[in-house]
């Protein structure tokens, strides 16, 4: 499935996100420790965390004695991750044209990043190229569904929800046709005070980038005080739903 994406305005829209990005990153944080959960072990490994973020993932495969590439689209991103010294090289650069040379890596990283891909199946090959025979390919990606609480909100208030499509588990499935792939379904729920905060926490992780524009998605003060009517909620508040679709590649 290819996708128009502006990557300029996606690396925009996490450098604006980048200085208070740890603070809403709870679904990033959670997601990829399940994801780790399914990472053979080895030791001293070369590690690429490709869509590195502010560094989370990469610190941790870093204090577990690898030595870690990381690298994003966003420049500011890689500034705070080269602040907190989470790898121990840093690079620019676009999953779908990797900056490395085949074989390079023992993992191939990516939480929650190959959704700003065009082209799912050459962001997966691009992984596949360079990690190392033996290794493995470790990504996570948004499905189709997700966030329904919001679409069901905004279509309550008759307008389109601000959240971009999302791809099928057949998709992703066929983006790695040829490999050696495992894909794992989950979804998160997570809780927030208001729908400002749910809003916000989309804002403040880059999600809330639209790749079509923000036609209908204007928030005021009358749209948050009705969306406040019309969200869906529990006893702790605003619900968020997060399907995510986990993949792990065998590099043959």
């Amino acid at each position: 499935m290819l996708q128009a994406i502006d990557k300029q305005a996606v690396a925009v829209a996490f450098g604006r996100a980048a200085s208070g990005y740890n603070q809403h990153a709870e679904l990033q944080r959670l997601c990829g420790e399940r994801l780790m959960t399914l990472a053979r072990r080895g030791s001293a490994m070369q590690v690429l965390d490709a869509g590195c973020g502010t560094g989370w993932f990469s610190q941790c495969w870093q204090q577990n004695g690898h030595r870690v590439t990381a690298l994003d689209l966003s420049a500011e991103m890689l500034r705070q991750a080269e602040s907190s010294a989470v790898a121990s090289h840093y690079r620019q650069g676009d999953i779908e044209a990797l900056p490395f040379a085949d074989a390079s890596f023992d993992r191939c990283w990516s939480n929650l990043a190959v959704q700003w891909c065009s082209d799912l199946r050459q962001g997966l090959s691009e992984l596949y190229r360079v990690t190392r025979p033996g290794g493995q390919v470790l990504f996570s990606t948004l499905e189709a569904g997700s966030l329904h609480e919001v679409t069901a909100a905004w279509q309550a208030l008759g307008s389109a929800a601000p959240i971009n499509p999302q791809l099928t588990a057949d998709d992703v499935a066929q983006a790695a046709a040829g490999m050696n792939i495992q894909l794992h379904r989950l979804t998160l729920t997570l809780a927030y005070p208001d729908a400002l905060s749910a809003m916000r926490s989309l804002k403040g992780t880059g999600v809330g980038h639209l790749h079509q524009g923000r036609a209908g998605a204007f928030l005021n003060r009358q749209r948050l005080e009705q969306l406040e009517q019309v969200w869906r909620r529990d006893e702790r508040g605003c619900l968020l739903s997060w399907k995510l679709i986990l993949g792990v590649i065998e590099r043959e």
